[in-house]
């Protein structure tokens, strides 16, 4: 068993057993199924995220592998994985405690709690926002895609791969957002599905750039852009990018496209591009 509760929960918990107050824990239910449930409490005026997990049989975890999917098995991998951000000096969640008890991966109990990151808006939001006004900032625009292709370099090459890079896993200060101030936080959150290993194999790179690269499909983004970030990303002139990551971009491509087709059921164009309501378009 492992366990670690800072100074803060462990006053919220005083008396309790934190595996059975973790499972019991009330609050704003964001999830909960399949032996998981996440969600947000307060203890004297200050937000946390609670995510448990007991256990989910193996049957989901064969159904998982039969799909070809890696079964998130519980809360340490994502302890692990924001050790592992937060070491590649990239800014992301804060651990309240955590805990960690059993050996049978199908009935193994434990729990993550973080600091809620509070004023915040995902990079998703702030791209909804700019449609709804109509207007697009542009060098701030520029600016955040800078930033964006910089973490994910920084968590590639620490050998961190997310699974569910998405434009909704960056949070940033609203203030900042408002002021449109380039320099602010940038948090990559939602690090449960996460790899952390020595390298990261090229295959598990295209599906964070693909999915990355699908979900800001209704934002605009230009030939330009992209360009932008793979030049970031790769730390390379356009010329050596074109020539030496040809088949890495190439087939992220393939996987935005394919991300897009799935949900969108059209036939999407280069840049993706689908400035309607979300949905599909049948």
């Amino acid at each position: 068993m492992s366990k670690m509760l800072r100074e803060d929960l462990a006053a919220a918990w005083a008396g309790k057993d934190p595996f059975e107050q973790a499972a019991r824990q009330q609050g704003d239910i964001f999830r909960e199924r399949e032996g998981r449930r996440t969600l947000r409490f307060f203890h004297a005026g200050k937000g946390y995220f609670l995510k448990y997990h007991g256990g989910i049989g193996w049957r989901e975890i064969f159904k998982n592998l039969a799909q070809g999917k890696l079964p998130v098995l519980g809360a340490m991998q994502e302890v692990r994985a924001i050790d592992a951000v937060r070491a590649a000096g990239l800014d992301t969640m804060t651990v309240a405690g955590y805990g960690c008890r059993g050996h049978n991966p199908s009935r193994q109990e434990s729990f993550l709690v973080t600091d809620e990151l509070a004023d915040t808006l995902s990079l998703e939001e702030v791209g909804e926002s700019w449609l709804e006004a109509g207007e697009v900032p542009v060098g701030f625009k520029r600016e955040l895609i800078r930033r964006v292709a910089a973490i994910a370099r920084r968590m590639h090459d620490a050998g961190i791969n997310h699974r569910d890079f998405y434009l909704a896993h960056f949070l940033m200060p609203a203030p900042a957002v408002h002021a449109r101030d380039e320099t602010a936080p940038l948090f990559l959150i939602d690090l449960h599905r996460s790899q952390v290993r020595g390298a990261v194999p090229q295959r598990w790179r295209v599906k964070d750039l693909g999915g990355l690269y699908f979900s800001t499909a209704r934002y605009g983004m230009t030939r330009r852009d992209v360009l932008r970030f793979v030049r970031e990303y790769s730390g390379l002139s356009l010329r050596d990018v074109l020539t030496e990551k040809s088949a890495l971009l190439a087939a992220s491509q393939r996987e935005g496209e394919k991300i897009y087709r799935r949900y969108y059921e059209k036939k999407p164009q280069f840049p993706l591009q689908f400035n309607a309501h979300p949905g599909k378009d049948i």
